[in-house]
């Protein structure tokens, strides 16, 4: 669909860029077409005419190399042939892997001290992101990941029931039913910022959307996760 996005955009820019060389150079009149300048000042018209040809041009080529580049980094990063599915025993969490990874599996040897990066978003909101520990950094620079005991409960069930069977350097994109989502407001993960908190929560917990049949969409949570690291507690 992107590569179809892509060429359709540039033969659109080509078309646009034909006729556009076409009005500044073979204006038509009631008297001709194409007649070439016989003066001075037609001369440096159209010279002008042909620098804002070229601009143009130039900025419409760049343009279309982005979406090429696009393109290009967007199919690399997805396993080909992949849909959503259900995870097993998850409770209605459907996952989709981004990279496979090819470490260690958590749920392989039992419970384990996992550390993981994640976007978290509300379904709601137009998909307002309220965390991200891309964004999370020590003095130095690098970045915090997320780190919990697998099986503790302390974390909301649907990112356990993702990292379960994920492997390390694994991304995934997993949708939560609010069921497997926030329960409480002192389950993990709990976005630092206070405003975040605060709106995250508010709008899950909304008592009047709640009691208005809301909660299935005000609750429903979108993850990016990557599997950095597991070991032993």
């Amino acid at each position: 669909m992107v590569i179809a996005l892509c060429w359709n955009t540039t033969v659109f820019i080509s078309l646009c860029m034909q006729k556009l060389a076409h009005s500044f150079f073979c204006p038509t009149t009631s008297e001709n077409l194409c007649n070439f300048p016989s003066s001075a000042s037609s001369r440096t018209a159209t010279r002008r005419r042909a620098l804002s040809v070229f601009v143009l041009t130039t900025s419409f080529s760049g343009l279309t190399q982005q979406l090429s580049l696009d393109n290009s980094s967007t199919s690399s990063s997805k396993p080909t042939g992949q849909n959503f599915v259900e995870l097993p025993n998850s409770g209605g969490v459907k996952a989709l892997d981004l990279r496979l990874g090819d470490g260690a599996i958590p749920q392989a040897n039992g419970n384990k001290y996992v550390a993981i990066h994640y976007h978290g978003r509300l379904a709601a909101k137009q998909g307002w992101r309220f965390d991200s520990t891309y964004d999370h950094k020590y003095t130095t620079g690098e970045q915090i990941p997320f780190e919990f005991i697998l099986g503790s409960g302390k974390v909301i069930s649907g990112i356990e029931s993702a990292v379960r069977s994920m492997k390390i350097e694994g991304i995934r994109h997993i949708v939560i039913p609010p069921s497997e989502g926030y329960q409480s407001t002192s389950q993990e993960t709990i976005p630092p910022n206070f405003f975040d908190r605060q709106r995250l929560f508010t709008t899950i917990f909304n008592p009047t959307h709640l009691a208005n049949g809301e909660g299935s969409t005000l609750g429903t949570l979108i993850f990016d996760i990557e599997l950095v690291s597991l070991r032993h507690w």
